[in-house]
């Protein structure tokens, strides 16, 4: 066999696999409405943007950073550097209109309207926040030939299906400094997405200074919590790019942090201490005890002068009741109230949480565990668990509003096509029904991100949920989906997200500075555990574990292993010869990854992966023959690769090989070519 670089390889794999598309047929998330029209309009360094006077910072901001992107990614050295009036500058290239500006609540208008001339682009919009929403498309729609820049002629009209379209970041377990908070926010304005969840209190730290209670952060949080001022600099970061916040303050469960501070209230009175694993925790609030609710109103009072949206997020979930159970005093009260079960005795202090909050002007917001017959229908209902469409379906036909993150739960490290596949209405919903269904809400929960990788573990498959609560698409086509999601995936690193660009960190602390291409090349075949199952029963991980490790380098969606996923689909359809030096060209990539990994200088963590590539090479090398007919075909062969494949999809370093299911069908192919089947 001829002897190939393994760059080089990759290299022609890529080149094989790559195609052009006009960008036009890139935007993600997609518009309701495009109509294509002839010519294009050609970028020179005259190009200048145009605003309404006494434009509203958001326009301002919008167009500036519009203009900088824009000539990062051109080269172009452009004479106007800033917006500018449309009465100073009648003739510039883009002219922008809108209405008034955007109030950020439920149902405001986001729709926006792009027309694009051989001479001119027009922006219009209702509010400033469909202006930002049309920059971005307009970003998206940059195309290039070998000689110039240009926007083809097209008009867009767009809105979107949902108006809740949220992205929760748990800043509990592990917390992200305001850098990191910034710019996810500006990333989700990439996305259109509106809604910021701020989960900031849990067991393992409570992250925000509540000036009533110092304890909260000198003896919960390890100093690691946000100011006031920091929390009031990132809601008007957030309002700039037209996001509103919502907070989250998790009770009565989940509740370590806040009774290490204020043990006082607790249901079992005792000394506490911030946990440092994950898991379902005992501590919880008493709701029995006056003082409780005492506390929690001069909470949420500060928080209501931070936070202008107009819900408070009270968490809820996952209280077992342990800790009423083993109280004798709190089941007297049961008792006296007549409240005949834990479920009743909660809605009872969601209830008492709900009336604080309107005297604050506020609507209460929680996870579907407060969803009783006794919970008012005015509590928005966040629904995480149960059988897809089933527990959503339930709390809109009980007459709640809600918004879904079962689906949308990242942390699991599922794939984007499973993501996108979610559907927010169920069927047998009335139209009623279905307007109760707000949107939904990515949910980035910390138990293993860190500052290095969360980006990684929110984008960029968010995009694509981003596009799902924005088009909210019947028919889906993964493979287009993945196509376009790659595409915008490179657009994220100008906003200084660091999804890739942490990968080569994480691989140069693994190899101690060596050449990365070995690992990288298997990053981009190696998935990380899903599910739970990194982490069994939330005990393998402290909080301050190591996550430099190989999983960490690792995304949900392997590029190599799609394409090879791709190459197989296309030859088991047409059984063309293109898509077979595609996959050969993969076996022989594989098979001498271990080799180029044992030419580093080893080191403990890379002597881990090791057994990992050996294993690849072999099933490599096994597979190489069968598709060229170089080995005999019988049981003995059949039963030896079972083995081969069944080493090599075994779970290596917390990460596992990814295409099984391609690679199945491929073998049994070729196996019934021999008169075998494979099974």
């Amino acid at each position: 066999m001829k002897t190939t670089s393994i760059f080089i390889i990759f290299l022609i794999l890529n080149q094989m696999m790559g195609q052009n598309y006009p960008a036009y047929q890139n935007l993600m998330p997609q518009p309701r409405s495009l109509t294509l029209h002839e010519s294009r309009f050609v970028l020179d360094s005259l190009f200048q943007v145009t605003i309404p006077e006494a434009s509203s910072k958001r326009v301002q901001i919008a167009a500036t950073k519009f203009i900088r992107r824009l000539t990062n990614r051109t080269g172009l050295f452009v004479k106007y550097g800033f917006p500018v009036s449309k009465k100073n500058n009648p003739q510039a290239a883009i002219e922008v209109h809108y209405k008034k500006k955007g109030d950020l609540r439920l149902y405001e208008d986001e729709s926006y309207q792009i027309d694009i001339s051989s001479k001119r682009i027009f922006i219009k919009a209702n509010t400033d926040i469909g202006v930002i929403y049309a920059f971005e498309t307009l970003l998206q729609l940059l195309d290039n030939d070998k000689d110039t820049y240009f926007f083809q002629n097209l008009s867009i009209k767009d809105k979107p299906v949902f108006t809740w379209r949220g992205l929760m970041i748990d800043v509990s377990r592990h917390f992200e400094p305001i850098s990191v908070i910034k710019r996810n926010l500006d990333a989700m304005v990439v996305a259109k997405m509106n809604t910021f969840h701020w989960h900031l209190s849990d067991d393992q730290g409570f992250r925000i200074e509540i000036k009533k209670y110092p304890q909260l952060t000198e003896k919960a949080s390890d100093g690691l919590f946000y100011t006031q001022e920091q929390i009031k600099d990132i809601v008007q970061y957030a309002d700039d790019r037209g996001i509103r916040v919502i907070p989250e303050i998790d009770v009565p469960g989940h509740a370590t942090a806040l009774l290490t501070a204020i043990p006082e209230i607790a249901s079992i009175k005792k000394t506490y201490q911030l946990q440092r694993h994950a898991g379902v925790f005992d501590p919880t609030l008493d709701p029995t005890n006056p003082e409780t609710y005492e506390v929690l109103d001069n909470i949420f009072k500060e928080l209501s002068s931070l936070f202008p949206f107009e819900y408070i997020h009270i968490g809820g979930d996952e209280n077992e009741g342990k800790q009423w159970d083993a109280n004798p005093d709190i089941q007297s009260f049961m008792k006296q109230k007549g409240i005949k079960s834990n479920h009743e005795l909660q809605t009872y202090f969601n209830i008492k949480l709900q009336n604080i909050l309107k005297k604050y002007r506020k609507k209460l917001m929680g996870w579907q565990e407060i969803m009783t017959d006794q919970m008012p229908k005015s509590a928005l209902i966040h629904v995480w668990f149960g059988r897809a469409g089933e527990s959503l379906k339930k709390t809109v036909k009980k007459g709640y509003y809600a918004v879904l993150s079962n689906g949308f739960y990242i942390d699991l490290l599922l794939p984007a096509a499973t993501h996108y596949r979610t559907q927010l209405y169920p069927e047998g919903l009335t139209d009623e029904e279905k307007h109760r269904i707000l949107g939904g809400e990515t949910t980035m929960w910390n138990e293993l991100v860190t500052p290095v990788t969360i980006d990684s573990r929110i984008w960029p498959r968010t995009l694509a949920i981003g596009e799902r609560l924005w088009l909210n698409p019947q028919k889906v086509d993964i493979r287009n989906m993945y196509r376009r999601l790659f595409v915008q995936s490179y657009h994220l690193e100008e906003l200084g997200i660091t999804h890739l660009k942490n990968r080569d960190v994480i691989l140069r602390n693994i190899s101690q500075n060596q050449d990365i291409r070995t690992l990288k090349a298997l990053t981009r075949l190696y998935e990380p555990l899903k599910g739970y199952t990194r982490n069994k029963g939330g005990k393998e991980y402290y909080t301050y574990s190591p996550f430099m490790l190989f999983a960490d380098a690792c995304s949900a969606d392997a590029e190599d292993a799609l394409k090879f996923n791709y190459a197989v689909e296309d030859y088991l359809k047409n059984h063309n010869s293109d898509s077979k030096k595609q996959i050969i060209a993969y076996f022989e990539l594989w098979q001498r990854l271990h080799g180029k990994l044992q030419q580093l200088d080893t080191n403990p963590k890379i002597q881990k992966l090791l057994p990992m590539t050996k294993s690849l090479m072999k099933l490599s090398q096994n597979l190489l023959q069968l598709s060229n007919n170089s080995v005999e075909i019988d049981k003995g062969f059949i039963a030896h690769l079972r083995k081969v494949l069944k080493t090599a999809y075994k779970p290596y370093n917390d990460v596992d090989l990814s295409g099984i299911k391609s690679l199945n069908q491929l073998i049994s192919y070729w196996l019934s070519l021999r008169g075998y089947t494979w099974k």
